[in-house]
């Protein structure tokens, strides 16, 4: 409520973000949040900068971004003709944002390798480091490693120490996609999960996500303060004139790549200010627990499969339902073709009926499972357990 009654406010002061003289309040606002959250990360004092964007994709594009203009600064002005053949490297359980803002900066997404993960979905630093050595030795220059902190599918989260431990010794910017998992350093249980994300060159964050503010709400945070504006400013002299009569580091809108920039940040900042860190972490702490009461109630319940062992590290929830059919049959190619196509028609199903709806996909070698998320903190046991006799009611004859 208090995020729809910022909302409300935002889109009546209907401003801009460029500049500090239409958007004074708005402006130090998203000065002191990107702050604060600086400060959760780990870096020392809030330091660096940051700018709210219009979602993780473009977020993780802005790292990208910068990224390759804090290696190759001539970039900006003579495109990628002048540079060395780039490659980055992510998870192959990241997001495609880091292929999509490869593709849109002219990188290209054959430059982005992928690293092998393990079979709870996290990142291998040894494969990583692997990659990094052959990639140099075939003369491409290594500029970004993109690690994942909560992958969409498993909520997994890469072993980030070591892997700033390599991109230290390769000299490799270190970019965190925490977009899904970012919120997890609100949580005094469970920021440990984020250990080394203090070591980053710049973190996504999407409070819109786990921390339930109304979308759009997408930080891009950087360690280093002035490269985001190195890279992007322009020096358009009907905006952002040197002469004004106050400080210019406020007029924000030259380090971003938009010119109109949508007030991201009230319905953020006001929600934080209504219930505060605390008030956050209950209800991140309360979807986790509900994560886990499903992974308890279905782990040994009759047809039901996790698609890993253990319980998950986020809210991701990934398992299969096995019709009473299947049930018997062994493990071969015939069960694994029917077993594909469960989870679509019960999908279906929901849906037609109108009373829940659970993702689901395949991943590798696994066919389609469902993947329940929570992150809505006004769910409860009772609404678990419907989901499960749910899918028991909608799955039986199949």
């Amino acid at each position: 409520m208090v995020g729809l009654a910022a909302d409300w406010l935002t889109s009546a002061a209907n401003t801009n973000m460029f500049t500090y003289e239409i958007a004074p309040v708005f402006v130090l606002l998203e000065y002191v949040t990107l702050r604060k959250m600086r400060e959760m990360i780990g870096w020392p004092g809030g330091c660096g900068d940051g700018i709210f964007s219009p979602g993780g994709a473009i977020s993780n594009m802005y790292a990208m971004l910068i990224a390759r203009f804090k290696m190759f600064p001539e970039v900006k002005e003579k495109g990628m003709a002048a540079i060395p053949r780039l490659v980055a490297f992510t998870s192959e359980h990241s997001h495609f944002s880091v292929k999509k803002g490869a593709a849109a900066l002219g990188i290209g997404t054959d430059s982005v390798i992928l690293i092998r993960c393990d079979e709870r979905g996290k990142m291998i630093p040894s494969d990583l480091e692997r990659r990094i050595l052959e990639a140099k030795q075939k003369g491409f220059v290594p500029f970004l490693v993109s690690a994942t902190a909560g992958t969409t599918v498993y909520g997994a989260f890469d072993p980030l120490i070591a892997i700033a431990d390599i991109c230290k010794k390769y000299k490799i910017w270190m970019h965190v996609d925490g977009a899904w998992g970012g919120g997890l350093l609100m949580s005094r249980k469970h920021k440990w999960k984020l250990n080394g994300v203090e070591r980053a060159n710049s973190v996504t964050w999407n409070p819109h996500k786990m921390m339930g503010v109304p979308l759009q709400c997408s930080a891009l945070l950087v360690r280093e303060e002035g490269l985001m504006q190195s890279c992007n400013q322009m020096h358009a002299s009907y905006l952002f004139q040197q002469d004004k009569h106050y400080d210019l580091s406020y007029d924000t809108g030259d380090k971003a790549l938009q010119c109109g920039r949508h007030v991201d940040v009230f319905k953020l900042w006001l929600m934080w200010r209504a219930k505060g860190t605390t008030g956050f972490e209950a209800q991140i702490d309360k979807c986790l627990e509900l994560a886990e009461y499903l992974y308890n109630k279905i782990k040994n319940r009759e047809g039901y499969e996790m698609v890993f062992d253990g319980k998950p590290q986020h809210t991701n929830v990934c398992f299969w339902y096995i019709p009473p059919s299947l049930r018997g049959m062994e493990d071969n190619e015939e069960r694994m073709s029917r077993l594909m196509k469960v989870a679509p028609v019960i999908k279906a199903r929901m849906m037609e009926y109108g009373t829940t709806m659970v993702s689901y996909q395949p991943l590798g070698d696994k066919v389609n499972f469902f993947r329940m998320v929570i992150s809505n903190p006004a769910a409860t046991h009772q609404d678990i357990d419907f989901l499960i006799d749910e899918i028991e009611r909608l799955g039986q004859d199949l």
